[in-house]
């Protein structure tokens, strides 16, 4: 049982095996107050041969379950499920950040771990400082990393606050600096978490660049856990999927991440919902429901049927500038995002208090086949947004109609859309 490390050598083997690992939680082990209660709680499991009382305080937790997979060398290996499937411990175990209860892990090769904003570094320390002492936790000398400095520096865009304690930091800086460090110093296994959300937009474009170069460029392995599924399948040859703890599904990035968004999209396949009022939030969405063009509330149309979005929302408080909006995903990809600024421009005149009901028709025909999750929230633009509401509604698009001209609607052609555009063409020359 254990993690057993060793240098990195040319190889054909995995550099990383997991072979039947679990971990096991003893919830409120540890919750006694005083040393006394510790010490007759100690006595009493030992009375007891080690079994639990049936207490709350007793109640065990398996994080996870017999895992078992393997990553070659050079590989970007996915790793994917919903919140609490168990995929951050067994992020945390192969980083050695904590122990397996049980099974073996053969890590052949030097570990970055990117698990959490800031990981390794020091609050007082300056973001220099922090350079050096990452490098040296990675087992580098002070030579190799200032032949990586510069390009750590750039890459961060932090060169004003060099110098400043990274307590002073705020978290989008954290990050750009934590994942410059770990992508440059050159380990061979490096281990990234979800944390690159917090990253802009651009930023993690340019993430996405770095880890692609890092890969081809650098024959590193990569593991890499993310809720963005179009990341994962952009950078990943393989995934697994875990659940409960356990591997539900391993091979292919698309077909993994195809299986869990359907999955996850059939359980989501929402027509409706309502939200509790809450007056500290100045412009709130309180409802919702997906319906065909008569109103009535469904969940599953065809290509060609109209789909209507009806949102209800509330005003507690005059706001100046407020805007509604929904974003559809299919697969984790956007295919749009749209607010009601787009085409009502007295939409960003101050709303009084009153409720509200917006209704936009879907784009249709113009959704290809699939589960779409839709997403609703409100905000003031370029400042800040008030509510946000992440995959609430879900509808399903089918292809009932079969003819020659539903063929550009076929689920697998590529893209995310399927435009019905008109063609005209006719003869200019005949051809002797």
């Amino acid at each position: 049982m254990g993690i057993q490390g060793g240098g990195a050598r040319p190889m054909t083997r995995p550099i990383i095996e997991v072979k039947n690992v679990s971990k096991r939680y003893r919830l409120g082990q540890f919750n006694a107050h005083t040393l006394r209660e510790e010490v007759e709680r100690l006595f009493q499991r030992r009375r007891s041969n080690g079994k639990t009382s049936g207490t709350p305080n007793d109640l065990e937790l398996w994080a996870l379950k017999d895992v078992s997979f393997s990553v070659m060398p050079g590989e970007v290996f996915g790793i994917i499920g919903r919140n609490g499937s168990g995929k951050s411990t067994l992020l945390k175990i192969l980083s050695r950040i904590t122990e397996p209860t049980s099974g073996e892990i053969r890590v052949r090769g030097r570990v970055a771990s990117l698990l959490e904003v800031g990981t390794g570094f020091h609050p007082e320390l300056t973001g220099r400082e922090n350079i050096y002492l990452n490098g040296a936790i990675l087992g580098m000398s002070g030579v190799e990393v200032k032949a990586k400095f510069d390009e750590i520096v750039a890459f961060a865009e932090i060169e004003k606050f060099l110098d400043t304690p990274v307590k002073r930091y705020s978290s989008g800086m954290y990050v750009r600096l934590a994942f410059a460090v770990a992508a440059h110093l050159e380990p061979e296994i490096l281990v990234v978490d979800e944390v690159l959300a917090v990253g802009d937009v651009p930023f993690q474009r340019k993430c996405l660049g770095k880890m692609n170069d890092v890969v081809a460029k650098g024959g590193r392995t990569v593991l890499l856990v993310s809720h963005q599924m179009g990341f994962v399948r952009a950078l990943c040859a393989r995934c697994l999927l875990l659940s409960e703890g356990s591997i539900t599904l391993e091979g292919s990035a698309v077909d993994v991440t195809q299986h869990y968004l359907e999955f996850d999209s059939l359980k989501k396949n929402v027509s409706g919902f309502t939200i509790e009022r809450d007056p500290e939030i100045p412009l709130q969405v309180i409802g919702g429901t997906i319906s065909d063009f008569n109103g009535r509330s469904r969940s599953s149309f065809d290509v060609f049927e109209r789909i209507v979005l009806n949102i209800k929302y509330v005003v507690h408080k005059p706001i100046y500038g407020g805007m509604i909006g929904f974003e559809v995903k299919r697969n984790g990809d956007t295919v749009f995002l749209t607010f009601d600024t787009d085409s009502d421009d007295t939409a960003l005149l101050p709303r009084e208090r009153g409720d509200y009901e917006a209704r936009v028709e879907l784009p249709c025909p113009l959704l290809k086949p699939g589960y779409y999750s839709i997403s609703v929230g409100t905000g003031i633009p370029n400042s800040v947004a008030l509510q946000t509401l992440d995959s609430i509604l879900g509808v399903e698009v089918r292809l009932l109609s079969r003819s020659p001209s539903t063929v550009s609607f076929a689920e697998k052609r590529p893209g995310l859309i399927a435009v019905p555009l008109r063609w005209e063409s006719k003869r200019v020359e005949s051809v002797g």
